[in-house]
Order: C-alpha cells, then structure tokens, then sequence
C-alpha cells in the first residue's frame, strides 16, 4: 500500500480501514444565541482546490453569490506544520498575514495538535478558526445565509426535501466523498478492497437513479448534487491513478454512461467550476505546462483533458421525479425516525 498522508496511520481502526478525524469547531451559524452571527465581510474561507470539502463550499458560494460576502484564502501543499499559503504572494495568506493554516488553528485554540483542514472559516479581524465542519458549513451557506443571497439564487436545500436530501448525503458522504479515501488510507488490503466495492457498487446505484432524473432529486439543483459533483470531477484524474494495483483496475466515472452525462451537465453549469480548480482537476496546465495526475504526478498528455468534459451531455429533457426506489427516498414519502415515540 503506498504511503501518502500522515493519516494512513494515525486515523484508523483495529482492522485497518480509514477512520477520518472528526472536526472541531462545529458551532452553526444562524441568528440566535450560541449560534455564528452572519455577516458580510467578517468571515474568510481558507480552501484547497486540490479538496472536495473545500471546492463544495466554493461552488456554493459562486451558486448563491456570496462571493462579495466572505473572501477567499488558498493553501497549496502540505508541510511538517500541516497546510502552507505557499501559493499566495510571499507564501502567505494575504489577510492573516501566516504563512501556515495550523497558525489559524492555534489563535482559536492554543495547543491545537490535530490535522488543520480545510476548508475552515476564520474570523478576517481576529484570524481565529470558528468553523471547519465540511458536513455543515454548506448548509448554513444555504440557509442562515440566506439574507445575502444574490437575487435569484437556487434554493439547494429546499424545506421539502431536507429529510430525503440528509440522508442522501450521508450515504454520499460515506460511500463516494470519503470512499477513495477509505481505499488509499487502508493499511490492510481487505479493507481497501470493501472499500472500493462499495464505492463502484454506489456508483452504479446512483448511475441507475439519474437515467431518468437530470439531477438527484428530480428537476431540483440541490446540496447533494454538490456533493457528488466534486467527487466525479477528480476521481478518474486524483483519485484513482493512487488506488493500489493489488486491488485491479478501478472502474472510471466515464464507464457510468449516465453518471458520466450528469457529471459533464453540472461541469458546465457556472458556478461548478473555475480555472484554479481546473488545474487541480488535472484538467488545465500547470504553470510549468503540465497537468496533475494523481496527488503528486504530472503528465504531458496526447489529448486535451478539458475537451471531453465539454461535450453536449443531452440531459435537458429528463424529468424524472424527486422520489427513487434508491437512497435517500426509500421509494416512499416518508424516512423512518427513530427515538422519542410521541415524534413518530
């Protein structure tokens, strides 16, 4: 198995699968007590393009137009000292005036040893992390935020839906985001190849769930879309190059015809992608003129890599309903809940 972060021993579990960390500044933004108080300008977002947590909250701030709202920060590389601003004039962020995110971290809370992730909201006076909990932070985006939405932006999480749409991301989440990672992570083989078998095996079922549904819930753009969208984009490029070879060829997004369709739909839909993520996605050059493969390679390739993800993906005519046989509706209305009796 080939060694690529620090946390291909530090977080896993007897067996040997990948056990991610769990995120410590997790208050929710909203407008009551204990919650993050919402307002333009008070908040910077420190991102990778290079990850799919940071790049979901990128693309739904340019869907909601938030852009003017909460600035942007970029790490590039990692360090012994966790993410660097190595990409910004100086090689540092240039609101914070760090040269390392853990810096950030630390103002918020003095000894912090654990991994500094992005993307992580950091208060722009004071510079202290208070949020980083990928799981949340878009959905606060789409909701406590919406006082500074642009005129006319898409409702990602609409109330209807919530329930189904909290439990197709959970399976997202677990499956497809966290899946490549659960494979390159492993330190036993049996538990990379779980992994990828669940993984292709979602991907199929989800293949199967949009050959009648442009988006996941029927004609309605929402969170979840989000979700599997920055997954798609870099796994054929990132992803998968990385999967060890004992586990035999991974099967590409491009082999999920509808998937595939989908995937080049929300490509080019604005707001899904820029030129800076592009380049991470291993689909623009790289300054020196190559393009990235995997986490640390590069390649001069025979053909374009950009092209093939803008050719017509011809899903403008499905409309398929909200409700699936697969998960996240259950093929009902209702989700079961389970707990307080008088709830139910």
């Amino acid at each position: 198995m080939v060694t690529v972060f620090p946390e291909k021993t530090v977080e896993q579990s007897h067996d040997g699968a990948f056990v991610r960390q769990g995120n410590v500044f997790t208050q929710r933004f909203g407008h009551g007590p204990g919650q993050l108080p919402v307002e333009g300008g008070r908040y910077r977002l420190i991102v990778s393009t290079g990850c799919g947590w940071s790049r979901r909250q990128l693309i739904v701030r340019r869907l909601l137009g938030l852009e003017q709202a909460i600035s942007v920060g970029y790490v590039k590389t990692r360090g012994d000292d966790g993410w660097e601003f190595d990409g910004q004039p100086g090689g540092v962020d240039e609101v914070f005036k760090v040269a390392r995110l853990n810096e950030l971290y630390r103002r918020a809370l003095p000894g912090y040893d654990r991994r500094g992730t992005v993307p992580a909201l950091a208060e722009a006076a004071t510079g202290r992390v208070v949020a980083n909990d990928y799981h949340t932070l878009s959905i606060d985006l789409e909701t406590a935020w919406a006082p500074l939405h642009r005129q006319g932006a898409p409702d990602l999480y609409p109330r209807a839906l919530r329930s189904q749409i909290d439990l197709l991301n959970q399976q997202i989440f677990d499956d497809i985001n966290n899946g490549p990672y659960k494979v390159l992570f492993a330190t036993a083989i049996d538990a990379a190849a779980a992994a990828k078998t669940v993984f292709e095996a979602r991907l199929a079922d989800l293949d199967f769930r949009l050959q009648s549904r442009r988006y996941l819930f029927g004609e309605q753009l929402t969170d979840a879309d989000v979700r599997l969208f920055v997954t798609l984009a870099s796994f054929d490029t990132n992803y998968r190059p990385n999967f060890p070879t004992e586990l035999g060829p991974a099967r590409r997004i491009i082999d999920f015809p509808h998937l595939w369709a989908y995937a080049r739909d929300l490509f080019q839909t604005p707001g899904f992608t820029d030129e800076h993520e592009q380049v991470s996605l291993g689909l623009l050059p790289n300054p020196n003129g190559k393009y990235r493969r995997g986490f640390r390679d590069e390649i001069t390739p025979d053909e374009d890599p950009l092209a093939p993800w803008l050719a017509p993906h011809g899903r403008e005519s499905l409309r398929g309903a909200a409700l699936s046989s697969g998960p996240g509706a259950a093929g009902t209305a209702g989700l079961w809940r389970w707990g307080d009796p008088a709830a139910v």
